[in-house]
């Protein structure tokens, strides 16, 4: 069977890429295929989490062992082979690819094809730069020493006036407060 996996990302609008890989590989085979296409370097911890429909984290498939507790199932991708989690099409999963910031890509099974096989994956689709694999904090702090990242105006009217507040709508509210202390409430 050939699985038909795209792959999208949240951070940049035009970033896709498709790949078909066999059933039977492994995560690791489809992890190496994703850094290849986006030129990302392969020392960096990554995971897999198959998802729900709504992309929440169910199942996470490392890249090394983690020594998880023995009760949680421990998936490492060089031994998990894809149709041991994935069954349907449709199924989501998440690649985390930047653990210090939780960036990842969103991946979903679109096509399931039967009675077939590859014997290497296949990327059948290429479009768009990927987002950075990590992210530079010291170049951001450079760019924003003296400077606020969002802006004088990011929390309301920079032109703000305490004068422009009026009592009118508190009018009455003390009469409503019971600012007695009674010690069986505390």
């Amino acid at each position: 069977m050939i699985y038909r996996f795209l792959i999208f990302s949240d951070e940049v609008d035009d970033f896709v890429r498709e790949f078909k890989i066999d059933s039977e590989a492994t995560f690791l085979n489809l992890h190496k295929a994703i850094v290849e296409s986006t030129g990302y370097a392969t020392d960096q911890m990554c995971s897999f989490f198959i998802c729900d429909d709504d992309w929440n984290r169910k199942t996470e498939i490392t890249l090394i062992d983690m020594d998880k507790s023995p009760e949680e199932d421990n998936y490492i991708m060089e031994n998990t082979p894809l149709d041991e989690l994935l069954s349907d099409e449709g199924q989501r999963l998440i690649y985390v690819f930047d653990y210090m910031t939780e960036r990842a890509f969103f991946v979903e099974l679109r096509e399931i094809i039967p009675g077939k096989t590859l014997t290497q994956v296949v990327c059948s689709r290429s479009q768009g730069m990927p987002p950075p694999q990590t992210v530079n904090f010291e170049a951001i702090d450079t760019k924003t020493s003296g400077s606020s990242l969002f802006g004088e105006d990011f929390y309301g009217d920079s032109e703000y006036d305490m004068e422009e507040l009026d009592s009118e709508g508190f009018d009455g509210l003390d009469n409503q407060i019971d600012h007695s202390f009674d010690e069986e409430r505390y």
